[in-house]
């Protein structure tokens, strides 16, 4: 068992199955590059990853439990090849009921789900990290009525993982209105919206970190950016998980003309 604490993560996962399209690729080649250098920031090859895409939602909270799970094409308009992908990673039902347990612990109820495939929030950035498909991935879903609180709390419950050698992934944007992309007018307003997520996982006190998660709508551009706040619930997460680790920016990918942010937390370099 790994005894070195795990980093935690928030990535923007780009657009659809954008390595897979020719012109989409070259697009993101920055985050193409930042995801396979990833795990040479792990202290060692992760005994699993625990995913919180923003593509999956549930009235509680859901672990998916498949040993081999599928895939979820949740993407639309795409060439047709893109519908026959296959990342056929493992899943982890023993990691699956630590995590339902854990959720437990701290009060928090969940549910299973064997049937929960790869949606590309997931399939995207892991393909990458492990083209050989060769480390376990578990899902956990967001929960409807996207109560920030409540979503700290979850990863705060899960933070244990971070030292029993599971990487803790969240999969979103920092910018998320479909109506946006590619606008010169969403420029500003990304920008200003991701600053404030910046200043907000750089407090050097997590509970001033978390009041300012909590009180994301109050950003500039805030609901401009995130018309829905799917994508930005799986940072929410990641903040519960990181505890008293202060976060940074990764990398920040500028595509469509909106920065899309990853951060980091916790890691020693």
């Amino acid at each position: 068992m790994n005894t070195e604490k795990f980093p935690v993560y928030f990535v923007s996962h780009g657009g659809g199955p954008w390595p897979h399209v020719e012109g989409m690729r070259q697009q993101f080649a920055r985050t193409a590059r930042a995801f396979a250098e990833l795990p040479l920031r792990f202290p060692a090859v992760p005994k699993a990853v625990l995913v919180i895409s923003g593509h999956w939602e549930a009235h509680e909270f859901m672990v998916s439990t498949a040993e081999h799970p599928g895939m979820e094409y949740d993407y639309y308009g795409f060439p047709e090849h893109t519908y026959h992908i296959r990342y056929p990673a493992p899943g982890s039902p023993e990691i699956a009921a630590h995590v339902r347990s854990l959720l437990g612990q701290a009060g928090i109820a969940s549910g299973e789900d064997p049937l929960r495939g790869f949606d590309h929030g997931t399939f995207v950035p892991l393909e990458l990290m492990y083209p050989q498909a060769n480390v376990p991935i578990v899902m956990l879903s967001l929960k409807s009525g996207y109560d920030p609180l409540e979503h700290i709390r979850a990863g705060q419950a899960l933070a244990p993982l971070r030292e029993e050698g599971v990487l803790i992934m969240g999969s979103g944007l920092t910018y998320h209105n479909m109506r946006g992309f590619g606008r010169d007018e969403s420029t500003p307003v990304a920008t200003a919206f991701e600053k404030y997520l910046q200043d907000a996982i750089s407090q050097t006190d997590p509970g001033t970190r978390n009041r300012m998660l909590i009180d994301w709508e109050s950003a500039p551009g805030a609901r401009l950016a995130h018309p829905r706040e799917d994508h930005l619930l799986p940072l929410m997460v990641v903040a519960g998980a990181a505890g008293g680790d202060i976060g940074r920016t990764l990398f920040v990918d500028h595509v469509m003309k909106v920065p899309m942010a990853s951060y980091e937390f916790g890691a020693s370099s």
